[in-house]
This record gives C-alpha cells, structure tokens and sequence, in this order.
C-alpha cells in the first residue's frame, strides 16, 4: 500500500490563539438580536460593536489600544430608531462606518480620532430607500463612497454616498429575502444568496444577472456565498440532514461544483471570511466555539482544510481585521474580534517562524485605503483595480480623507429611492390637468343651464 503523501503548504501549521485577558474589551453588552451578521466591524484604528440599548438601535466604537473593562457611561453610537442589525467600516477612510438597521435606514457616520467623547445621535447622511429592515451592508472595494445595502424588502441599492443618492435599485431580481451580498475584487459584479434557493452573479450597472444557480445546496437553511480567487464562488449551507457543507464554483459551469465537502451537523449559519493574499478562507459559525480554515488552490480538491481553532465559549459574531492592521513581525496573517456575550476577545492567526525578519512569502503587496475611481466614474461605466501597498516595513496610516457631503444636491442629508419626475413629464402632467379643469368647468355649466330649465 503506497504511502499517503501530506500536501506541502506554508500553511499547514496556522494556530489561532487569544490574547491575554488584559487585551480583551470587557463588560461590553452585546446585543441578543438572533439575526446572521457579523454584529462586529474592525480597521487599523477602531472595533465596532453591535451592543443592547434601549429606545431604539446602538453600536459601540473603541479605539483599538482601548482594552481592559470597558465603563458603563462608553458613549455609543445611537441615531436608529429600531435594533442596529449590520456595520461596516469603509475600506477607503478608517474613520467613516455605515449601519443598517430595521428602522429601514442606512446611516454613514464620522467616528473621531480617538473615539468618542460624547454618544452621536446625527449622522453624516441618512440614506433612505428600503421598506422593510437592512441587513446587509457592504462598501465598494475600488469605488470611493459607493456603498451597496440589502434589505428584507428582496430589495438591493447602491448609493452614492457623498451625494446621498440612490443611483442603482435592483428591485425585481429576487424573490424572497436576501441572505448575502458580495462584492467581486474590483466590484464589477456582485453575487448574493437568496431565500429562494438561488445564488446569483449581477451585473449591477446593467441591471441583469449574469448568472444563476438553483440549490447550490439542498437544504433549506440560509446559504452564503463570496467571490474567492479567480472570479470562483465560495458557498456555505446544508444538505436534506441538515449537515452543514462548503462548496466551491466556478461561474463558467454552474452544472456542478468544483468540490463539496460535508462538515458537520452544527445548526449555524457558517459566516465566510476570505483573505486574497493568502488563498485562506475561514469559516465560522455564529453558536460555534471554533472556526476552521482552508486553502483555495488550482489543485483538486481545491478546498483543502488546514486546521480549526477551538476555544470553551461560544461566539456571539465576529470582526475581521484587514491585512494592513496586523502585526507583520510577529508573522501574523488574520486577526478575528470574537464577541462574547459580555466581552471582545481578539483571536490571532500565526504562521510559526522563527525569524523576525519580514516573511515576504507570507505578506505579498495587499489592498491599500486609496480608493482608485471616484464613485460618478465607476456608475458611468468605469472599473478600478485595487491599488496595493507594501506591508515591508508595517502600515503607516496617512491623513485622514476628509468626508464631504455634496449638500447642494441634498436640501437635507437624507436620499430616498424614488424615481425622480423629469421636467417634460411634469409638463404634461399640467397639462392633462388643465384639460381637466375645462372639462370640469364645461360640466358645471352644462348643469347650471339644465337647473334653470327645472326651474322654469
């Protein structure tokens, strides 16, 4: 009997560990709202959390170095009038986070530098649109102030941020709520998940689906999905038993998956989190005290797995740091913030070496804060390639880009998606109704004449 060979991997031996107790957020109130987000958001500078509050929906910020017990008068974040439900940093300024909430408002917020002295109650812009709660949000990766929102009403929009302004509404795809939505890696295209068993890649700018998938997994509980390297699909969910699976598409022939492997019979939704630069995804179930990872090559069976931290507790959501805000010289690849019910925990991913010097095969150039479009350009039609910075000598963060609001455009900063009345229809609309009036009046007459007949 031949030997089994072992695949050769510079990542075989990741280990996760948590920090000292001293560098956790303690006495944090996480919020109890069973809905399948990250509840958590982290960059260079800040983490943000979903947290309990009463009269309406609020998140916390922390600067990073902020650790130990957290006081109980931490000003919060807290304009939404219903349970914050998803958060998320822009890629493009460490100081600007978006929240969606089941008020059915987006709100964009400026977290100052070294957090907060006071709780906010006014955002810089509210975007209206949705009808029903917002549970998914994701900012453009190129595109600067493009944000896409997806919201229980089956309904995805893509706002221009700086204008508050709903420019793309895709409102008659799908048929059922929205469970994901995922950029591509120059955000050209999307791909979500959908109640209605159906994963879908879209164009947004045309307005169509590229291509669809009925069942990419059999079961009936929620699926993910996210683009992975090369264009290829990454799918999480359940078959008929209930057992949890991974899968791996490519979008070219949707027939049937490149792989499909059987985990385990946990009931939790696993939330995927995909480095680029590595090919690492890791998987990690909301109620589950562990999260898996694995390798996406060319090779079959192109989803291998490497290794699984466990820890005694379970999480309540998790935040994952972009690769510009780890530690480089202590060979640090991903860093997870694991909620607890009433604290944070940061969860490094290590690759064991012993050499301080800077591990180039482990840290390839990776996706800067510059954005490379401005957002009028990427709706006209324009793509942008991520612009990559070198983390040789560790991220240093540069001046903070200026915010702005185009308020000319916005008597108020708050947009609503509703088509707007072009100034030729509003002419014809005077029109009928002066035609109206004249048939009206004619009438009028006609009855006067008719009651002076009576009369006589």
């Amino acid at each position: 009997m031949a030997p089994k060979v072992v695949r050769s991997s510079k990542f075989r031996h990741v280990f996760g560990q948590g920090v000292k107790a001293d560098q956790c957020y303690d006495d944090v109130r996480i919020s109890q709202m069973t809905w399948d987000s990250n509840f958590c958001t982290v960059n260079p500078k800040f983490v943000a959390m979903i947290v309990e509050a009463s009269g309406g929906g609020a998140f916390m910020v922390l600067p990073l170095s902020k650790t130990g017990r957290v006081d109980m008068s931490q000003p919060l974040v807290c304009g939404h009038t219903g349970p914050v439900l998803d958060i998320e940093w822009c890629p493009h300024n460490d100081n600007i986070i978006a929240s969606g909430s089941e008020d059915c408002t987006v709100m964009i917020w400026e977290i100052p530098d070294g957090g907060l002295t006071r709780p906010i109650t006014e955002p810089v812009v509210t975007l209206e649109g949705h009808s029903k709660r917002v549970g998914i949000l994701s900012w453009h990766p190129t595109a600067h102030n493009v944000l896409l929102s997806a919201g229980c009403d089956n309904v995805v929009i893509i706002w221009n941020v700086a204008r508050g302004e709903p420019v793309i509404t895709l409102d008659s795809m799908h048929t059922d709520m929205i469970y994901s939505a995922c950029w591509n890696a120059t955000g050209s295209q999307i791909v979500t998940s959908c109640k209605d068993k159906k994963i879908r890649v879209i164009d947004p700018r045309k307005g169509s689906v590229v291509v669809e998938k009925d069942k990419p997994h059999e079961g009936s509980r929620p699926v993910r999905a996210i683009f992975v390297s090369e264009g290829k699909i990454l799918t999480t969910g359940f078959n008929r038993m209930s057992e949890r699976q991974v899968a791996l598409w490519d979008p070219k022939h949707l027939e049937e998956p490149l792989t499909l492997q059987e985990l385990d019979t946990s009931s939790g939704v696993l939330l995927p989190f995909f480095d680029p630069d590595t090919g690492i995804v890791y998987l990690c179930g909301k109620g589950d005290s562990s999260i898996r990872y694995f390798e996406i090559t060319d090779e079959q069976p192109y989803v291998h797995y490497l290794s699984m931290y466990t820890s005694k507790e379970s999480q309540r959501g998790l935040g994952y740091m972009p690769k510009r805000g780890l530690e480089v010289n202590k060979c640090e690849i991903a860093r997870f913030y694991k909620l607890h019910e009433r604290k944070c925990e940061p969860i490094v991913m290590t690759v064991p070496r012993k050499s301080d010097l800077f591990q180039e095969d482990l840290y390839p150039d990776t996706a800067g804060p510059e954005p490379s479009v401005e957002a009028d350009d990427w709706f006209a039609g324009r793509d942008g390639e991520l612009i990559l910075i070198s983390l040789r000598d560790g991220f240093a963060a540069t001046k903070t880009r200026e915010f702005k609001v185009n308020k000319t455009l916005l008597a108020k900063t708050t947009a609503t998606a509703r088509p707007s009345v072009e100034a030729s229809d509003l002419q014809s609309l005077i029109d009928e109704l002066k035609k109206l009036k004249t048939v009206v009046e004619e009438q009028n007459k006609r009855i006067c004449e008719l009651e002076g007949k009576v009369g006589k």
